[in-house]
């Protein structure tokens, strides 16, 4: 038999709410978020800057293969319908449904990792790297930064499924550690959204 919560929660714990009316986890979550996206703010707002800088050598926008990085961009974003599909699972303490979900939604973040690593690969074979120029150097840190992100929600997922043998992550603890994940998952995937199109779509 699972615990309903993890050692040293309590229920008072568990229904703790702030002055918003949310509960202290969640607003943690979404003050975490805001800052996140000012922290890609910079990022994106610096590759605008060095974007045209072609004094030396080709830049990534000579290279993008746009629909391959169409194709996983999809998956990326199909994956937020199986993050919102665990937590339904999760409310109504289908824990068997929740696991399939979440290790899907992991799944579709690999094969976009997977693609942003082969898409590097590609980029580096053709000449352009990291040090070619400006632009580069801001294009392969924004969307590495994005990659990494990706790569600690695939490990925050990965952690809920093992957490689901040892705890009942189908109570209200349990489907709001699901919401705080996904909502990070989300944000992910809506950040990838605003980089697709100023990185490969906007000329």
């Amino acid at each position: 038999m699972t615990a309903a919560l993890p050692s040293g929660t309590t229920a008072q714990a568990e229904h703790t709410h702030t002055s918003t009316g949310l509960d202290n986890a969640k607003l943690g979550m979404w003050a975490f978020l805001g800052s996140e996206f000012l922290f890609f703010g910079g990022f994106i707002s610096t590759f605008l800057l060095y974007k045209s800088d072609t004094a030396h050598g080709e830049t990534p926008k000579d290279v993008l293969n746009i629909p391959f990085t169409s194709v996983t961009s999809f998956i990326l974003l199909a994956s937020s319908l199986s993050m919102v599909l665990a937590l339904a699972s999760a409310g109504r303490n289908d824990i068997r449904r929740m696991r399939v979900w979440l290790l899907a939604t992991a799944f579709m973040g690999m094969v976009f990792v997977g693609g942003q690593v082969y898409e590097f690969t590609e980029f580096i074979r053709e000449g352009v790297n990291p040090g070619s120029n400006s632009a580069s150097s801001a294009f392969f840190v924004l969307t590495g930064v994005h990659g990494a992100h990706v790569t600690v929600g695939i490990v925050m997922l990965l952690m809920l499924v093992g957490a689901s043998f040892k705890w009942d992550l189908g109570g209200s603890w349990g489907s709001r550690a699901v919401e705080h994940v996904g909502l990070y998952w989300h944000f992910v995937d809506l950040i990838w959204v605003l980089i697709f199109t100023i990185v490969y779509l906007i000329d």
